[in-house]
């Protein structure tokens, strides 16, 4: 592995960082560092919308802080795969989300969602973007 490969391994993973944070803090807007304006998102399997990402982005903004602003993701095994020229990568990226939400009686319950981030990522004039994001649910507990 050379120096320019774990350059972009470590831009890579500075971006799903980001994204993390973003959601998270529901600082949505920094989640234009991460994502390509085309950017195509599925989180369909977690009972969300599908689209472009001009159109997902308000509606995480819309729907997220059902959930309080207590989110918390945490991420592992992260693997990343170059095409041939490394100008484009295949990202997979372990995911844990507890998240409280209201219990209708005036307290808030966890509920988790464990999955898999399916990214494909592509070089740009503004660093390492995602194009593509699937959202894969292996697990949930609480809801």
């Amino acid at each position: 592995m050379d120096i320019a490969e774990l350059s972009d391994r470590a831009e890579i993973n500075d971006a799903l960082i980001r994204y993390t944070i973003a959601i998270d803090t529901g600082e949505f807007d920094r989640l234009d560092t991460v994502f390509t304006p085309d950017a195509q998102i599925d989180y369909s399997e977690s009972g969300g919308t599908v689209g472009a990402y001009p159109e997902v982005k308000p509606w995480l903004a819309e729907n997220l802080p059902a959930f309080s602003a207590k989110r918390m993701h945490t991420l592992g095994q992260v693997a990343i795969s170059f095409g041939n020229p490394r100008d484009e990568a295949r990202v997979t990226a372990y995911f844990h989300n507890p998240m409280l939400i209201s219990d209708g009686a005036g307290g808030e319950r966890l509920v988790e969602v464990g999955g898999i981030y399916h990214h494909t990522f592509a070089r740009t004039d503004a660093g390492w973007r995602s194009r593509r994001l699937h959202e894969q649910v292996v697990w949930t507990r609480g809801f």
